[in-house]
């Protein structure tokens, strides 16, 4: 059993949480993570890179100087693909739109879970027992995140009617906030430490809220 200290909004220990190792997959399973956060990685890009060619940079058509007689080598127009500047030989025309990869369902929770194990086991996850402001405060937030040693990017797991925490997080550096049925491998790995309401951890690791995966951003 895993013991998670739980700590107030000043920063000290109130409360120890037991989790069972068993719940998150019982071991690090860095093969899975992995796939996991290749998968999620590689849905979020859009594809859109692509190069010009010589028709389509900017600049003149005409011969930059006469053929012959100059003591120069033979040159044509500016645009040309041997010059700066100029198109580039054999341009990529066409954008590949189709990154996607997936995992089966129960793949991808085993994978969010496993993370949060790895997270865990690393001593990264900051618990607090009652993580909620009455009115958008980042001052507060950032007291908090620093009485209980964030000191490197950051990860806020909140209840999805939690939006006093969500607003008063959203000027901080390094500090990303998402509901925690979104909670996820590639965020976990993403940031250094995770901070949740005890609430919300509980409803994680009891299935009432299973992990779900963001939204894949449409490519193109």
């Amino acid at each position: 059993m895993i013991q998670l200290p739980v700590y107030d909004t000043d920063g000290k220990k109130v409360d120890t949480l037991s989790i069972d190792e068993a719940l998150l997959g019982g071991e690090v399973r860095p093969l899975l993570l992995k796939q996991a956060y290749v998968m999620f990685h590689a849905n979020r890009r859009q594809g859109s890179a692509r190069t010009r060619g010589r028709s389509e940079v900017t600049g003149s058509t005409r011969k930059l100087y006469r053929q012959k007689g100059t003591g120069n080598a033979r040159v044509g127009a500016a645009r040309t693909n041997i010059r700066r500047g100029g198109g580039v030989a054999f341009a990529k025309r066409k954008s590949r739109t189709e990154y996607h990869l997936d995992m089966p369902k129960k793949m991808r929770r085993f994978a969010n879970r496993n993370a949060l194990l790895a997270k865990l086991t690393d001593e990264e996850v900051r618990c607090i027992a009652d993580l909620s402001f009455r009115e958008p405060r980042t001052r507060d937030l950032k007291a908090l995140l620093d009485k209980v040693g964030i000191d490197r990017s950051c990860l806020i797991a909140l209840n999805r009617s939690d939006r006093m925490t969500a607003l008063s997080a959203r000027n901080l550096p390094h500090v990303r906030t998402l509901p925690i049925e979104q909670l996820n491998a590639f965020e976990l790995l993403n940031h250094r430490y995770l901070v949740v309401d005890k609430r919300a951890l509980s409803s994680f690791l009891d299935g009432s809220v299973w992990a779900g995966e963001p939204k894949q951003e449409a490519a193109g």
